[in-house]
């Protein structure tokens, strides 16, 4: 299955389960800092209709900022009611604009880790299909927007679940979705995880908690 695909059924997967979310819900914390349930998913699916040259020129406009960018889009969609949203994501389950760049790998990567922000944060985990994370891992470890690059620094991740395994140096070692959450900057999945390079690994990552 292509990325497009599975970034696809990814957003399906989200917006069944948003269906299940009480008002009081949407309105807690999520794992992304300073974000609610419902801001993440009005982040999530703030680009959509936003073409290439826009994105580009807003880039530029927000001096190369990602967090500036996402705040700006966040307050054109942060006003619209749990139903609004949840019927947003399923009419732009396919990825667009530039979410759909590199076989949508940024549309599946966003999707997915931000799924997870939403569920660890309620206390309702779910079985990640492999084959949406392992392309997921791969990708979030060169993802500019992503800590992760800097995280893993002389560390070896190793997943115990699933056939996946990178760079080289002191072994962390865990379930992929919580190399992947921790490695992303998630605190939350530290303790799930084990290793003679767990204590390097914490030590980059509670700082930006």
């Amino acid at each position: 299955m292509n990325r497009t695909a599975l970034a696809t059924a990814e957003r399906h997967d989200l917006a069944d389960f948003l269906e299940t979310l009480t008002p009081e819900q949407w309105d807690r914390r999520s794992l992304c800092q300073g974000w609610t349930v419902r801001d993440v998913v009005a982040h999530l699916i703030s680009y959509e209709e936003v073409g290439m040259l826009r994105f580009i020129g807003g880039f530029v406009r927000h001096g190369f900022r990602f967090g500036s960018m996402n705040e700006r889009r966040l307050e054109e969609f942060g006003s619209r009611t749990p139903a609004e949203l949840v019927a947003y994501v399923r009419s732009h389950a396919k990825p667009s604009g530039p979410t759909a760049v590199a076989d949508a790998r940024i549309g599946l990567t966003d999707g997915l880790i931000h799924h997870q922000d939403i569920r660890r944060a309620l206390g309702r985990p779910r079985q990640v299909p492999p084959e949406r994370l392992a392309p997921v891992l791969d990708f979030a470890m060169i993802a500019p927007p992503l800590p992760a690059k800097q995280n893993v620094q002389g560390l070896r991740l190793m997943a115990t679940d699933l056939d996946w395994s990178h760079g080289s140096g002191v072994e962390v070692t865990g379930p992929g979705e919580a190399l992947l959450m921790a490695v992303c900057g998630r605190a939350h999945a530290l303790p799930e995880l084990m290793g003679p390079g767990l204590r390097t690994l914490e030590s980059r990552v509670r700082p930006a908690q």
